[in-house]
């Protein structure tokens, strides 16, 4: 019995020793400030001096998604805010295109017009419509494998704020 006593302690202490390591594959993920959705509005007037484009800086992941919203509404006051999903295009008179569109890295959000015309030649209703004070909310929402099978329908601002729980920017 002595002489199995020590090979039994040592098999038992050598079992706890293996188990006891921290060598396993699993990481855990502590959430960080791009694993939620958050939105915010950007103002601004669309002229030649910006390139009829409005940017503004953004910190998100490679893998993220970038929906941005035009008010409708942006030139009327004391008028609820209708948001559109750009890009957008409108049909003006005489074949003139106008198209609102966006592009974004994980750095930076570019919204900008363009149309099959000189957009300086637009008359002054139509600036004041589609080119003066015009408000954009741009919505970040993070990639999420186990959100992405039912998500909404993201022309629908309405369905995607419900959807990611979005607060009203301030």
């Amino acid at each position: 019995m002595k002489k199995i006593f020590p090979i039994f302690i040592f098999a038992l202490l050598s079992i706890f020793a293996v188990s006891c390591d921290n060598n396993d594959d699993v990481i855990v993920q502590e959430p960080v400030a791009t694993d939620v959705a958050r939105m915010r509005d950007v103002t601004g007037t669309l002229t030649a001096a910006n390139s009829y484009s409005i940017n503004t800086g953004i910190n998100i992941l490679s893998s993220d998604v970038v929906l941005v919203y035009r008010n409708f509404n942006s030139n009327l006051p004391n008028t609820t805010p209708v948001w559109q999903l750009l890009p957008k295009t409108f049909y003006l008179s005489n074949g003139r295109i106008l198209e609102f569109n966006f592009l974004f890295d994980p750095t930076n959000v570019e919204i900008y017009s363009e149309g099959n015309f000189d957009l300086a030649t637009m008359t002054p209703a139509e600036a004041a419509e589609f080119k003066t004070n015009q408000t954009f909310r741009i919505v970040l929402i993070p990639a999420d494998p186990a959100k992405n099978a039912n998500k909404p329908d993201y022309r629908d601002y309405n369905a995607v704020v419900k959807y990611y729980n979005l607060k009203e920017p301030k």
